[in-house]
C-alpha cells in the first residue's frame, strides 16, 4: 500500500483559520499526522512479519516495539491519531478566556508551544479549535478534566467534560468547533483530554455524519484487584462488561474488529491481566503517568508507548506509585490510507474530490454566530442533537 499526500490546493478558497486546520491537521500538525499515517503501515508490516516469523521467540514476544511519548502519540491502523492534552489554564477572565497579558509571547492563532503550563492552540482569548472540517473518519474525545464546547454544521452542540466522551462520525463531511471555555473565575481551569482518530472503512466513508455523547455517569467503570485497579471502558468488552454502543457506522461497532479502548489507573503494587485477543489485532499501550510499569517480566519506564503482541496475555504490575495508561486495540481495516490534514480517504482522487466538495458545499455551512462557538458561562453539561433533542447527564 502506498500513502500519497496530495499537494496544497491554492485554488480552494478556505478562510485563513480553516486553512490553518487543514494544514495543521485539527488537533495536531499535518507533518506529524502524515508521519503517523506512514507509521501505521510500518507498524502493520512489523506485526504481520512477527506473526509469521520463523522464530518461536519472536512469536512469543510481548513487546514488539516501544517509543517515547510526546505531545502527539504514534498509532497503529485503524487508529490514525492520538494526542494527550494537559493544559493548566489559569482562572478565566470572566469572558471564558485568558487575559491579554497571558497572550504575550505566543504565536497567536497557532499556539502549540507550551508556555506558563498551557497552549491556546488556534483560539484567540478562548483556547481551542474554532470551526474546521473533517471527512472520512471518526473522532473520539475523552475529557477527563475541564470542559469542551462542541458545535457543528449539523446544528448539533454540547458542553461536556469531567469524564465525558464525545464520539463523532465525520463520514461524508462535517464542520465543527472544539473550544475549551475557562468557566471558573476564582480558581484554575485545568484541562485534560485525549483525542483519538479512528478510520472508517471505504464503504462507510461517505455515510451521514453522526455524533453521540457518552456521559461519565453511564460509562462502565470496572474495579479489579480488590479495587486497586480502576478501568474506564470506552469501547469493546472486558469479561462480561460491554462498553456503550459506538456510532452505527463505526469500525468499532463490528464485534470482529475486537476494538478495545480503555483508561486504566493502578494503585501501588496492584496487578491486572489483559487477556489475549481472539485474532491478531493491533494493540498499543500508552503509559503516561507513573514511574515504572512491569509488563510480564519487562520493566517499562514512564512516558513510554508500547506496541504489543495481542496474542500474548499481559500481566501488568504497577510500581510504588500510582500509574495510568491508555490502551488502543483494534483489528486493522487493511485498506489504503490517504490523508491530507483532516481529510482521510483511500485514494488521492478522493482527496481531490473532498476539496472540491468542501469548496462547493462547506459541508453544510456554519449555522453558528461565531467560529469559536461557546455555550454561555453556566457550568452545565448538555448535548443538543441535529433533530433538536436536548440531552443532559442523569
Amino acid at each position: 500500500m502506498k500513502v500519497v499526500l496530495p499537494p496544497d490546493r491554492d485554488d480552494v478558497k478556505i478562510p485563513r483559520r480553516k486553512l490553518g486546520f487543514i494544514l495543521f491537521s485539527g488537533l495536531g500538525f499535518l507533518s506529524m499526522a502524515a508521519l503517523a499515517v506512514v507509521k501505521i503501515f510500518q507498524n502493520k508490516t512489523e506485526t504481520k512479519d512477527l506473526t509469521k516469523a520463523d522464530s518461536v521467540e519472536s512469536i512469543k514476544a510481548t513487546i514488539l516495539s516501544s517509543f517515547n511519548l510526546g505531545f502527539q502519540w504514534p498509532t497503529q491502523e485503524p487508529f490514525l491519531f492520538c494526542v494527550h492534552h494537559l493544559d493548566h489554564y489559569p482562572a478565566g477572565n470572566g469572558e471564558l478566556g485568558v487575559t491579554a497579558q497571558m497572550k504575550t509571547g505566543r504565536d497567536m492563532g497557532s499556539d502549540f508551544q507550551e508556555k506558563d503550563g498551557f497552549r491556546l492552540y488556534h483560539g484567540d482569548d478562548i483556547p481551542g479549535f474554532p470551526v474546521h472540517p473533517h471527512r472520512g473518519f471518526e473522532t473520539i474525545t475523552i475529557v477527563r478534566k475541564g470542559y469542551a464546547d462542541h458545535a457543528d454544521s449539523m446544528g448539533a452542540a454540547g458542553r461536556y467534560g469531567e469524564g465525558d466522551v464525545q464520539w463523532m462520525t465525520a463520514g461524508s463531511g462535517v464542520q465543527h468547533s472544539e473550544m475549551f471555555p475557562l468557566l471558573k473565575t476564582d480558581e484554575p481551569n485545568t484541562l485534560e483530554l485525549f483525542q483519538i482518530w479512528i478510520n472508517l472503512p471505504k464503504k462507510s466513508k461517505m455515510v451521514k455524519p453522526h455524533f453521540t455523547m457518552f456521559w461519565n455517569e453511564k460509562i462502565p467503570k470496572i474495579s479489579l484487584d480488590e479495587n486497586r485497579v480502576q478501568l474506564t471502558l470506552i469501547a469493546g468488552q472486558l469479561q462480561d462488561v460491554k462498553a456503550l454502543a459506538p456510532p452505527p457506522d463505526s469500525w468499532a461497532a463490528r464485534p470482529e474488529s475486537e476494538t478495545f479502548i480503555a483508561l486504566v489507573t493502578m494503585q501501588s503494587g496492584s496487578t491486572w491481566e489483559l487477556p489475549a485477543s481472539n485474532e491478531v489485532v493491533h494493540r498499543t499501550l500508552y503509559f503516561f503517568e507513573g514511574d515504572q510499569l512491569k509488563i510480564n517480566d519487562k520493566t517499562v519506564g514512564k512516558s513510554t508507548g508500547l506496541n504489543l503482541n495481542s496474542k500474548s496475555p499481559l500481566k501488568i504490575t504497577s510500581s510504588d506509585n500510582q500509574t495510568q495508561f491508555l490502551i488502543l486495540q483494534s483489528k486493522p481495516i487493511g485498506e489504503p490510507v490517504v490523508q491530507h490534514g483532516p481529510f482521510v480517504m483511500t485514494t488521492q482522487s478522493e482527496i481531490m474530490q473532498t476539496f472540491q466538495d468542501y469548496r462547493a458545499t462547506q459541508f453544510g455551512g456554519w449555522p453558528w454566530k461565531r467560529d469559536d462557538m461557546i455555550h454561555g458561562k453556566k457550568i452545565e453539561r448538555f448535548a443538543k442533537y441535529p433533530d433538536g433533542k436536548i440531552e443532559k447527564p442523569v
